[in-house]
């Protein structure tokens, strides 16, 4: 499903996407409409207006990867609203992708390390 493993850091993007746009087209909106580095190594994850289909966009040492889902029934459980991006875990995601309401699930308090300077996020998407 997923080459490899856990990517840094994955952001939503805020705003129902185009999903006829392929690499560029979603390169673009990442510098543009969210004034982001496509190139850091960061997963950008797009939905459409009707919640059926996602895209995640990243850069691999040499060339960008996009990977794609179209649900036959369903929906992503992700909501809109608001500007630019905001932060996911792996976790979540995989639940967004998995067809799990993460409204319903309950998490529990943990601590979480700071690696870096980057923390690891703690809560996922509501």
């Amino acid at each position: 499903m997923w080459p490899g493993e856990a990517p840094r850091r994955l952001w939503l993007y805020r705003q129902p996407a185009d999903m006829r746009k392929s690499y560029d087209g979603l390169a673009a909106l990442v510098r543009h409409a969210l004034n982001a580095d496509v190139l850091g190594g960061e997963v950008f994850v797009f939905v459409n207006r009707r919640r059926t289909q996602m895209k995640c966009l990243y850069f691999v040492g040499d060339g960008y990867c996009l990977w794609s889902k179209r649900l036959e029934r369903g929906r992503f459980q992700v909501s809109f609203g608001g500007t630019g991006k905001q932060a996911l875990d792996w976790s979540a995601w995989r639940c967004i992708v998995e067809g799990i309401d993460l409204r319903s699930v309950k998490r529990l308090t943990r601590y979480r390390h700071t690696v870096g300077d980057r923390p690891q996020i703690a809560h996922p998407v509501s």
